[in-house]
């Protein structure tokens, strides 16, 4: 079961990535449409999450390989927005959507809220519970794991 957890969290951030990619080729109302008069509103809030669960995907990434630091932790955000970046072009040529600046500007916010976040609780020591989860979480990396 530990094995396939890890695997799971291995591919997540790729999987997630194929997911946005798929989503930005479609409508924006394609998956969901609601007839409330917030329905824009709400999907644009949703790049503040979209890509700050990115990011996290890619810490689950480095913590499951026993290698998550501070780098790896500024990497993963690199990787996030940069991605974020190449999500706006790629919806520059997609006939139904849009490319914005503010869009990239919505992304790397939800990337940073979350990299905080991991900051301060991580490698701070503030937010105990999380830095547990975060520890029990590297815990399951196949080091740790070959002991067990």
């Amino acid at each position: 079961m530990k094995a396939l957890l890890r695997f799971l969290l291995v591919i997540a951030p790729f999987l997630y990535m194929i997911f946005i990619f798929i989503l930005s080729s479609l409508p924006s109302d394609a998956i969901v449409n609601t007839p409330f008069s917030w329905d824009q509103a709400f999907k644009e809030s949703l790049h503040l999450i979209e890509f700050g669960i990115l990011y996290g995907f890619w810490v689950l990434f480095f913590l499951i390989q026993g290698k998550f630091t501070r780098k790896t932790s500024i990497l993963s955000a690199v990787l996030a927005i940069a991605y974020g970046f190449s999500d706006e072009l790629h919806q520059y040529f997609v006939p139904y959507r849009s490319a914005t600046v503010i869009d990239l500007v919505k992304d790397t916010i939800g990337v940073l809220v979350l990299f905080s976040i991991v900051k301060i609780s991580y490698f701070g020591g503030k937010l105990p519970r999380l830095k547990r989860l975060l520890n029990r979480i590297e815990g399951l990396n196949n080091k740790n794991a070959e002991g067990n």
